[in-house]
């Protein structure tokens, strides 16, 4: 008996289809970023993001946009 093996492109894709179709979107990406360790430093890379930004001007920026999506 031969079992041909499916590119790993699509058993991703049915694996993915299929838990959507079971437990829903949100569920899939959180499962799916629970065995996922992520790319680069986050602690690091938010620093140099926001190093220019004081608690000041993110509350600011973050009631603007309340107010944008309020509209």
């Amino acid at each position: 008996m031969s079992i041909e093996a499916k590119p790993l492109s699509q058993v991703v894709s049915n694996a993915i289809r299929i838990l959507t179709s079971q437990i829903g979107p949100a569920d899939t990406a959180r499962f799916i970023n629970h065995f996922s360790a992520g790319l680069g430093n986050y602690t690091e890379e938010r620093k140099q993001l926001y190093a220019r930004y004081t608690v000041h001007d993110i509350v600011r920026e973050i009631k603007k946009d309340k107010a944008r999506r309020r509209k």
